[in-house]
């Protein structure tokens, strides 16, 4: 999730294209750069930081120029640095890119053969030597239509060409593109407040489309050749709004990105073919795989919750014992872990200090760490012995919400991929696992059109003074996350709790004034769950069922529902986390409350 923005046309670009990259940061923010052309041809400034830092180099320079493409990047493949940064280029040929390409060390060992040189450690980087062997023969436009069919996985290019000063090619494929048209000038970018200050006149790409944007005007085409006639889109969203990308807060942005970011998290990780998770991916030797004796989860929050249900899932495949530990509580519990034992860190930005603090205390302890990380050079990942990037992309809201269903995803792939190296599990039942994950964006999609219902239960109970949620098993910490997620956003205090657990205290809360949020797995435990939620309504509570089958034993005693699709009984937890994020998002803003921002926390807690 990077930010691209270019421009053709008689203002500075320079200028338009830093403008326009300082309003795209939320979605990248770890380097940044320009490229645009002189009389000399292209010039590439970038570093390592924030768009500052780019406005700062380039301030002492007199630059101008009439067609710049610039870049903010959120980093997947290598780590933060200057040569990282893009813009990226080989010859004349000039890129930025937004997406993932799965196969690049194949086409990158292609590429050496050839003799190509690379300078980065980015995936982007082999892009451009495919275009820059094409353009020896053909033009901008028809190189980069011939070097995408070798790219498998996801992106969004803007590409120039020394030869061709006055134009940019322009390309997706499950990465957004846009294109904006102003007055004898036009933009081309990852989002639209890159440009919105200029021109509100917008054409949407499709995947597969490809833009040729020109100083007189914009072509744009099928990848044949063929032009498309698209019809342009007025937009009237202000600024502010367009970088939510039409949503009130980042919070539901983020919510309604989950099926994107689960795909991601997902891209190139699995073999259908073979029923395999690509185990480089955690960069857990075999050797070390095979003799783990015992697995050590540690985290904070959400991130924590995680954990739980990280648990459940790899004891039940692997059948390897897991503790699960709240980082601040590890290290100073003398833990018994060794040389033989694994310590899962998982944390949303790589930084939060007691996560850290418990990850090097296992180091010094001789046990090997792997960190499930989202941000790629953090602390977190840099010191671990492994690391799993979520590729979830930048998390702006407060409330985790995509970084924690991509956290238990990865986990869920990490287990299948154990298990199937400790001949726990068979090829069949691998792939039947992997199968389901790959449905899992689809269903999520398919709670996020239920999203209605959820705002109406909300309305119903915003002004409630308190709030119980209920679940079994694997979704006991769904249930535990819900109650988080109310607390944080909404300031009404909440519980959560193993349904089990309820007549051993929390029963004395029930009464009428008490919404009571119950997760009914349709699983062997569906039938005591069920008792339980009798006790809930003996004592007057209200019942809010979150479930996958309404059958009439449940509908008799419940006050509303929430339908959610079904999976199989490990990732029925992640979709279940989807509809307690909108509950507490609707509850939080039909109190009032700043969403993005509520008081007392922040984004990632960086001290003791």
């Amino acid at each position: 999730m990077c930010g691209i923005i270019g421009y053709i046309g008689s203002r500075n670009a320079i200028d338009v294209v830093i403008s326009g990259l300082k309003r795209l940061e939320y979605r990248g923010y770890d380097s940044a750069g320009i490229a645009f052309f002189t009389e000399k041809g292209i010039e590439v400034r970038r570093c390592k930081g924030k768009i500052k830092d780019l406005e700062a180099l380039i301030q002492t320079e007199n630059l101008f120029s009439k067609n710049t493409i610039g870049h903010t990047r959120w980093a997947t493949h290598g780590k933060p640095s200057e040569e990282n940064a893009h813009p990226h280029r080989s010859n004349s040929i000039v890129l930025v890119h937004n997406g993932i390409i799965e196969n690049y060390l194949t086409l990158k060992n292609k590429l050496l053969d050839k003799g190509h040189k690379f300078t980065s450690e980015t995936d982007t980087e082999v892009i451009c030597h495919l275009i820059s062997d094409y353009s020896l023969s053909l033009s901008l436009e028809e190189a980069v239509r011939e070097a995408i069919k070798h790219l498998k996985g996801t992106y969004a290019l803007a590409v120039i060409r020394e030869e061709e000063p006055d134009k940019i090619v322009g390309v997706r494929k499950d990465s957004p593109l846009v294109v904006g048209l102003g007055d004898n000038e036009y933009f081309i970018a990852s989002d639209i407040p890159a440009f919105l200050t200029y021109t509100n006149k917008v054409l949407f790409l499709e995947d597969d489309e490809m833009v040729i944007i020109k100083k007189d005007g914009v072509d744009v085409k099928n990848l044949d050749g063929s032009l498309i006639n698209k019809e342009a889109v007025y937009i009237s969203w202000s600024p502010s709004m367009a970088e939510k990308g039409g949503y009130k807060h980042f919070m539901l942005k983020e919510i309604y990105e989950q099926p994107r970011s689960i795909a991601d998290t997902l891209r190139g990780r699995i073999n259908l073919d073979t029923g395999e998770v690509n185990l480089e991916e955690f960069g857990l030797p075999l050797n070390i795989i095979k003799k783990i004796k015992k697995i050590f989860i540690v985290a904070c929050g959400t991130s924590y919750h995680a954990g739980l249900v990280g648990k459940y899932i790899i004891e039940d495949l692997a059948r390897i014992p897991v503790e699960v530990d709240i980082a601040s509580e590890f290290r100073y519990r003398k833990p018994l872990i060794n040389k033989d034992d694994l310590l899962i860190v998982i944390t949303q930005s790589g930084e939060t200090a007691d996560t850290l603090a418990a990850q090097r205390e296992a180091k010094k302890l001789g046990a090997t760490v792997l960190s499930i990380c989202n941000v790629l050079g953090s602390s977190s990942s840099r010191e671990a012995d492994a690391v799993f990037y979520t590729h979830s992309g930048p998390e702006i809201g407060v409330a985790s919400t995509k970084a924690f269903t991509a956290q238990m995803v990865g986990l869920y792939l990490f287990a299948i991929g154990i298990s199937k190296i400790r001949k726990k599990i068979d090829k069949k039942t691998s792939k039947k696992l992997l199968d389901d994950v790959l449905q899992l964006p689809s269903k999520v999609d398919m709670i996020l059109q239920n999203d209605e219902n959820i705002r109406n239960i909300a309305k119903e109970f915003f002004k409630a003074k308190g709030f119980l949620y209920l679940g079994r098993g694997i979704n006991y910490p769904i249930a535990l996350e819900g109650a988080l997620k109310l607390k944080e956003i909404s300031y009404i205090h909440a519980e959560g709790y193993a349904a089990g657990e309820m007549k051993h205290g929390p029963i004395a809360l029930i009464d009428e004034e008490l919404p009571v949020v119950v997760i009914v797995p349709n699983d062997n435990l569906k039938e005591k769950i069920i008792s339980n939620i009798q006790e809930v309504k003996s004592r007057g509570g209200k019942i809010i069922t979150i479930t996958h089958n309404l059958n009439d034993d449940l509908s008799s005693i419940i006050d509303n529902f929430i339908l959610v699709p079904e999976s199989n009984k490990y990732l029925n937890a992640v979709i279940n986390a989807v509809p307690i994020q909108l509950l507490a998002y609707h509850i939080a803003v039909l109190r009032g409350c700043d969403v993005d921002q509520p008081r007392n926390l922040a984004k990632s807690v960086t001290v003791e």
